[in-house]
């Protein structure tokens, strides 16, 4: 039987009450860091779905094909689902992820949304030559991993390097987040730690700042890497999303 998907990568459901969590990975991961989040969701009796962004969690070469969009599309779709058999429902990312469930929060049919070491804005001055370097460099090394947790970081599941034109697709969702930003009406929480390595703790502010809702939390981490949800913080964060979608569904 030829199978498509990584190993240990599949997108998960776990039927529950009537609040939904969506849960939506990062830039080049896999459900699979969403998983522990959704376990622990789960255990409190919550409706959890986990998606898989399009080009992710199969071959790399496929991520090279998607759009900005088609990732926008999978978070609606997700949202649209949970709608269908939850009341309430909250968007959690992690990285680009955590940039989808802000760009969600403003355009998408959400009561809460909240946003894991999310990327504001590419720091990198070589964004206006990706696209000539794309046709002869299709992939870029990934740097070392940040995580803490060696324990995670060992079955950690992602791809091993960075599509050129991938990279320009991410350029392109956050524009459009940074755009909606003063829209969001809805309760958000943000949580960043401040040794990250691949997103810089700083971008933290520059959502928190922007966000238009006069519900907004942050909540700052000290030890952890950029994949907060697998590593040695994750049950603070975890706790502080339970802690909030209580308060807010009230």
């Amino acid at each position: 039987m030829e199978t498509f998907l990584m190993h240990t990568a599949e997108p998960f459901l776990f039927k529950g009450d009537d609040l939904g969590f969506l849960l939506v990975h990062g830039f080049t991961g896999t459900p699979k860091e969403m998983r522990l989040l959704g376990e622990h969701l789960a255990a409190q009796g919550h409706t959890i779905l986990g998606i898989r962004l399009p080009g992710h969690a199969t071959r790399i070469e496929d991520m090279r094909r998607m759009r900005w969009q088609d990732w926008a599309a999978a978070v609606e779709d997700g949202v649209a689902l949970l709608r269908s058999c939850c009341s309430k429902v909250i968007s959690v990312g992690l990285s680009m992820g955590g940039a989808l469930s802000m760009y969600a929060a403003a355009n998408f049919d959400l009561n809460a949304a909240v946003a894991l070491s999310a990327p504001y804005v590419l720091d990198d001055k070589r964004l206006p030559l990706l696209r000539p370097l794309s046709l002869f460099k299709p992939y870029l090394a990934k740097g070392r991993s940040d995580m803490k947790d060696a324990e995670q970081a060992a079955v950690h599941a992602n791809y091993t390097a960075y599509p050129t034109k991938s990279i320009i697709e991410l350029d392109q969702l956050l524009k459009a987040t940074r755009a909606v930003l003063p829209y969001i009406s809805i309760p958000v929480l943000l949580i960043h730690s401040k040794a990250d390595q691949g997103v810089s703790f700083r971008n933290l502010e520059r959502y928190y700042k922007k966000i238009g809702s006069n519900q907004k939390t942050k909540l700052e981490l000290e030890k952890s890497g950029h994949v907060v949800t697998e590593d040695v913080e994750r049950e603070v964060a975890f706790q502080a999303i339970s802690d909030f979608a209580q308060k807010v569904m009230k």
